[in-house]
């Protein structure tokens, strides 16, 4: 018998408005795709204010909801320095570190944007906070419709 697996990727800007209130609906979804899914993967960032908001509300929803049924991972899209320096850091932190081969092999300008993808297409789900239609999440939004993922934006949950 195999674990079905719900695989979710989150892309937001470095800056966010509201910042409170789009934490408080990040919870609240968190703690529904903890409840009601078998096991859930969390795919993250660590470029802005929006992928910090993410790995804090994760960690504290599977500390709070989760019975082994949830995992936080980090996709770096190469071996950074930070990493490397730090990397059991960043292994106490996350429940797994995962260097995105296909943006590893890409221009580090380029980087970015490949391993975005390759998270949307191992993704059930994307959960953004998009206001604006410029820079790098709205690209991976935009990338997201066109594979016809499932997309909540959080600044148009009404809740």
């Amino acid at each position: 018998m195999s674990l079905n697996i719900y695989t979710v990727a989150f892309f937001g800007h470095r800056h966010l408005p509201n910042a409170f209130l789009i934490e408080e609906k990040l919870t609240s979804k968190l703690k529904s795709l903890i409840m009601n899914k078998e096991y859930v993967e969390f795919l993250v960032g660590t470029d802005g204010e929006f992928d910090q908001m993410v790995s804090s509300a994760i960690r504290t929803a599977i500390k709070t909801y989760a019975c082994g049924n949830a995992a936080h991972i980090l996709v770096l899209p190469y071996e950074r320095a930070d990493y490397r320096d730090n990397r059991d850091s960043f292994e106490a932190y996350y429940d797994e570190v995962q260097i995105c081969y296909e943006s590893s092999q890409t221009h580090p300008k380029a980087a970015i944007f490949e391993r975005n993808k390759q998270m949307i297409d191992r993704s059930d789900l994307v959960i953004c906070a998009v206001d604006h239609n410029s820079g790098g999440a709205y690209k991976a939004v935009e990338y997201a419709k066109q594979r016809g993922k499932r997309i909540i934006n959080l600044f148009e949950v009404n809740e």
